[in-house]
């Protein structure tokens, strides 16, 4: 159990889980008045490490085939 915990599977749902997450966060501070264009940068960072984590991981987890 709590090897499935640790599993590069379980990681790769809490990273969509957190991109969605600041994807909500983002759209509700770009509506904001005033807008924090500093917080809307860093969670905009963040949203794109994110990204490519997933990218990331997803790729090691079912690599491309051969052509």
């Amino acid at each position: 159990m709590d090897s499935n915990l640790h599993s590069p599977e379980r990681r790769l749902i809490d990273l969509k889980i957190e991109h969605a997450d600041l994807n909500a966060m983002v759209d509700f501070a770009s509506h904001a008045v005033p807008i924090d264009e500093l917080m809307l940068r860093r969670l905009k960072k963040r949203r794109l490490l994110l990204r490519d984590q997933i990218s990331q991981l997803e790729l090691s987890l079912d690599p491309p085939e051969p052509a």
